[in-house]
């Protein structure tokens, strides 16, 4: 029987990546090379041009501010334009501008790149991560989103899957992940919540799991709430006390900026367990004309915490009260209530979570992982015969289409079971209409410039006639990933236009195919890179274990023909492998390997003989 080809999940964080697969039918995380089960969903390009990702990127952000991207995934999918984006660069060290169709472009060095490109650095140390530990390629992947990410958002997330060199097997929902995970190789049965507050993004999922089947009741969220807002707000009561007491706005300066963003990030932390924290940074400003350096020194209680994030939690609630209500069940009827992401360690939102579901959250799954966890679970469903889960997701937001006078006419309500596909006929609104424009909205607002336009298309050739007389099937389809697909017909010719969703203002086909054949030359690079470091090290051990064996040889022959020769051409040997060691070309390494392997095992095979 072949060996089956690994297939991983990811789950690709705003703060955190993690990936996982299944090992001996268990849900196992990989760690990275870095020996840790998390690698920060950080990039940046170092001041000697390399690009750097993970914890390595982290760890210079303060002093390369300006270069160095996090929390790419509260950008992704969406446009420059939009009030969420306009409001979250205000506290961005890093440059993002504008694209061609109104997309997310961030400057590193003297290059814009896509948000795609971005996160698909991220994906790409998790695939090089995945392939050292498994010694050959992995290609296929099942990767986490949001529930309540947008068709755009899906569709580019997807993107940066295939930029990395990934076929995604599926795009699946956050909080269904976390429930794969904790209701996998159990028996459980009954209703669950999975509340999951990340870094960026928060989702609030009920699912009726029974039998190995999950289903998804209804979901809910918000993309731009987690714990990037905490941190602003602890930002904000920063900068504002400083400017009042200094007249300085640290917003202004890129180093200052990441320092508070650094200092806020790790006082939230502390204050998950401790009641108060120091929060120091010596030398954050200088005086506009000179003078001494000011510092910048605050205690932070928890209460003050609580105080300026009350609202961010409050809203948490809210959202699970509107789910709750979406799903027709009561807290009471919850069988368990699971906490996923790590600002749920954060002891206010326990109460709060506590005080609203009437009960203790489950304390059997790790909330930076479990999401992972539930992607590999999946993962393994898609691509093993004898898998027993069955996964019914649902599409987290109303899809519909613009209607005469500026209104929505849905044709799938939110919390429907995807996949699904609905048929509405449409007429004309004027005389002698002979085109019509089918534009196509995802949201819960009843004026349609209130609602996300995914995209649109124009339906030609329709034969003129009194207004309402000419007849217009418009077909929504949904698959398994919550992609969209729209198409228009004509009920008497028959003619027909359709479009599959593509991210709003993002990448065209033809841009995709750019950057994947760019990225692709960079990913061979990478791994060359890997292999060639660890050929390195193995040429390294034979070079040591043949300068041992020269005079042990030159002993036992005691100066005899052979013994000279064979020490000659092994001498020759180590001088061509000490030039490959310094050689930038991976065949002349194990060239080498192979002459000093013959030549060790040579000089054994006559040592023995001499004995």
């Amino acid at each position: 029987m072949a060996e089956r080809e690994p297939v991983i999940g990811i789950d690709l964080g705003t703060t955190n990546s993690v990936v996982a697969f299944m090992q001996d039918g268990t849900p196992t995380v990989i760690r990275n090379r870095a020996s840790t089960n998390l690698t920060p969903s950080v990039v940046a390009l170092s001041k000697t041009g390399k690009m750097l990702v993970g914890q390595i990127a982290k760890r210079q952000a303060i002093t390369n501010a300006s270069d160095t991207v996090y929390a790419a995934k509260r950008l992704i999918g969406r446009k420059f334009s939009s009030p969420q984006t306009q409001d979250g660069v205000k506290s961005l060290p890093y440059t993002v501008s504008a694209g061609e169709h109104d997309d997310i472009r961030i400057q590193l060095g003297d290059k814009n790149y896509s948000v795609p490109e971005v996160s698909a650095m991220v994906l790409k140390e998790l695939k090089l991560d995945a392939e050292a530990f498994f010694g050959k390629p992995v290609r296929k992947a099942v990767i986490t989103v949001p529930a309540y990410f947008n068709d755009g958002q899906r569709q580019a997330t997807k993107d940066a899957g295939r930029i990395a060199g990934l076929e995604v097997l599926r795009i699946i929902n956050e909080p269904t992940a976390a429930a794969l995970a904790y209701g996998f190789g159990k028996s459980v049965n009954g209703k669950i919540a999975v509340f999951d507050l990340g870094g960026g993004t928060f989702d609030v999922s009920v699912l009726d799991v029974s039998s190995g089947v999950f289903d998804v009741i209804a979901t809910g969220g918000d993309t731009y709430l987690g714990g990037e807002d905490f941190d602003n707000r602890l930002i904000e009561w920063l900068v504002f006390d400083f400017a009042k007491e200094n007249g300085i706005d640290l917003r202004k300066d890129r180093m200052a900026l990441q320092r508070l963003k650094d200092s806020s990030e790790k006082a939230k932390i502390e204050l998950s367990t401790s009641k108060e924290t120091q929060i120091n940074l010596p030398f954050i400003s200088s005086p506009a004309g000179g003078g001494t350096a000011l510092h910048l020194q605050k205690t932070l209680t928890r209460e003050k915490f609580e105080e300026l994030c009350g609202d961010l939690i409050a809203k948490t609630i809210t959202i699970c009260e509107q789910v709750l209500s979406d799903a027709k069940v009561k807290s009471t009827d919850l069988k368990e209530m699971i906490l996923v992401g790590g600002m749920t360690r954060v002891p206010k939102v326990i109460d709060a979570v506590k005080t609203f579901f009437r009960r203790d959250p489950c304390k059997g799954v790790h909330p930076d992982e479990v999401v992972a966890l539930g992607a590999a679970v999946q993962a393994d469903a898609l691509t093993s015969e004898d898998s027993e889960v069955v996964l019914l997701d649902v599409t987290p937001q109303s899809l519909g289409v613009a209607v005469a006078g500026g209104y929505v006419r849905r044709l799938i309500p939110r919390n429907t079971t995807v996949p699904t596909s609905v048929t509405e006929v449409f007429n004309t609104s004027k005389d002698e209409q002979t085109t019509v424009k089918i534009m196509v909205l995802q949201g819960e607002a009843e004026v349609a410039h209130q609602n996300e336009l995914l995209g649109e298309f124009i339906l030609t050739g329709l034969r003129k006639a009194r207004r309402g007389e000419v007849e217009i099937d418009v077909t929504f389809e949904i698959n398994s990933e919550g992609i969209v697909s729209v198409s228009a017909r004509d009920r008497e010719t028959g003619l027909q236009q359709s479009i599959q969703v593509t991210a709003s203002g993002g990448l065209t086909e033809d841009e995709l195919k750019r950057i994947m054949e760019e990225q692709a030359d960079l990913m061979l690079e990478a791994r060359t890179g890997e292999e060639m470091q660890t050929r390195k090290l193995e040429l390294k051990g034979l070079m040591k274990e043949v300068e041992e064996l020269i005079p042990q040889l030159d002993k036992a022959t005691q100066g005899s023909e052979f013994g000279q020769d064979a020490i000659s051409k092994a001498k020759s040997a180590l001088e061509n492998a000490r030039k490959a060691f310094d050689a930038p070309m991976l065949s002349k390494v194990n060239e080498s390997m192979d002459t000093l392997t013959r030549t060790i095992s040579l000089f054994k095979g006559v040592l023995e003989r001499i004995k």
